[in-house]
């Protein structure tokens, strides 16, 4: 026999019982349906954090405080009071290949304009924030170099900001006033940001930009700065410049717990291992949902060589050897599988796409996931086919004949 008459008495049989072939189907269905969709959510998920890191700029480098250790009964603090406006400078002569240096300053605030408010945050800067995340004021201007030396009371506002508190107004030249703790300070609106949207977990239309002198001096009464934000001449050089700002800030602090240092291409590596360990996850638990459609492959085949006993004694009888019967068997069990794969494959699509859709959900089916998805649907129906195809080749042809 060859396969082709091997396909043809294969696709026979399933037809022979649909309702049965149709239940089969759907476990194998929901299985790959279930692990394309999770391995998918996971690699849609990787892409659009990468995709807004790389909106960053892959030569962003960021100085953020360490942490203290407790020792001797003592609990850990954070340490954050340990950069200054001076450093910046400082920084930025560290190494050849930084091209900025911007220090700022968080806090949270609560934005009042007439009967409208809004609680967000309000970030100290200096001019060089523009350029080194790449942002820029779509109505106005953003914060100048004048506005840092005089500690000036103006703003930049954030797409959502400006929207929550002005509605369509046009919010240049309007005052507003930062409540921050219990200080209230009345600022000039000079700009209104581009919108950016969330960038892993910050959400840059809902920040106020100020001078960072006007937000230390006033706002928080504090000399210290929360960090810097660094512009490396390119990303070849990036991992260079890191370097070399950790051996300046460990001559400055003189401990390397003091400080952290980190590129977009660090961040990057962490966040897509975190993701890909979280997609791996995923995908091992609903390929538990395609081990369930095995087994129930398995039950049907052992039904199905149960039915076809006298089949399989008359095939024997004319001369049909034992690993015909064999292929026969798992060829019906691998083909049940394969078309139960595809099945999935074409409603994690559109199940995919769909929740995509209603919950925003990033979404992305890459080759290898299909191809792994399908490879080991048909893996599965050739392990749980094993088992029935050799039972039916072991058949004695005249017991199978007098099988009734």
């Amino acid at each position: 026999m060859n396969i082709r008459e091997f396909v043809r008495i294969a696709f026979a049989s399933l037809s022979s019982n649909k309702l049965r072939t149709a239940l089969s189907l759907l476990g194998i269905v929901i299985g790959v349906a279930s692990v394309i969709t999770m391995v998918a959510l996971g690699t849609g998920a990787q892409e659009q954090v990468a995709s807004q890191i790389g909106a960053m700029g892959s030569n962003l480098i960021t100085v953020s405080p360490g942490f203290s250790r407790g020792s001797g009964g003592r609990v850990s603090q954070d340490i954050a009071d340990v950069f200054t406006l001076e450093m910046a400078d400082a920084i930025k002569d560290a190494s050849s290949d930084i091209l900025r240096v911007a220090p700022t300053s968080e806090t949270t605030g609560l934005a009042v304009f007439k009967g409208s408010n809004i609680r967000t945050r309000i970030v100290g800067i200096t001019p060089e924030y523009e350029e080194i995340i790449n942002h820029h004021p779509l109505v106005g201007r953003y914060i100048r170099e004048q506005d840092v030396k005089d500690s000036a009371k103006v703003a930049v506002l954030g797409s959502e900001v400006a929207l929550e508190l002005f509605g369509q107004e046009n919010p240049v030249g309007q005052h507003i006033r930062i409540i921050i703790g219990d200080r209230r300070h009345t600022v000039t609106v000079v700009g209104v940001m581009e919108s950016k949207g969330q960038v892993i977990m910050a959400n840059y239309d809902s920040r106020i930009y100020v001078p960072i002198t006007m937000l230390i001096n006033r706002g928080l009464k504090s000399r210290f700065v929360d960090g810097y934000s660094i512009e490396a001449a390119s990303k070849d050089v990036a991992k260079s410049v890191v370097e070399e700002v950790k051996a300046f800030m460990t001559r400055m602090l003189g401990e390397p717990d003091r400080f952290r240092v980190m590129s977009q291409d660090t961040i990057l590596e962490a966040v897509s291992q975190a993701t890909g360990t979280m997609t791996m996850l995923l995908g091992a638990i609903a390929s538990i949902a395609l081990l369930v459609g095995g087994i129930g492959i398995m039950n049907i085949m052992l039904v199905t060589v149960s039915e076809r006993t006298r089949e399989i004694g008359i095939r024997k009888a004319v001369g049909a050897k034992r690993n015909h019967i064999l292929t026969q068997f798992l060829l019906e069990a691998v083909l049940l599988s394969v078309l139960g794969g595809l099945l999935g494959l074409v409603v994690a699509w559109g199940g995919g796409n769909w929740l995509s859709g209603r919950l925003g959900w990033a979404f992305s089916i890459s080759p290898p996931a299909v191809m792994i998805a399908i490879g080991f649907a048909a893996f599965v129906g050739l392990f749980f086919g094993i088992y029935p195809a050799y039972k039916a080749a072991a058949m004695d042809p005249v017991e199978a004949l007098r099988y009734e």
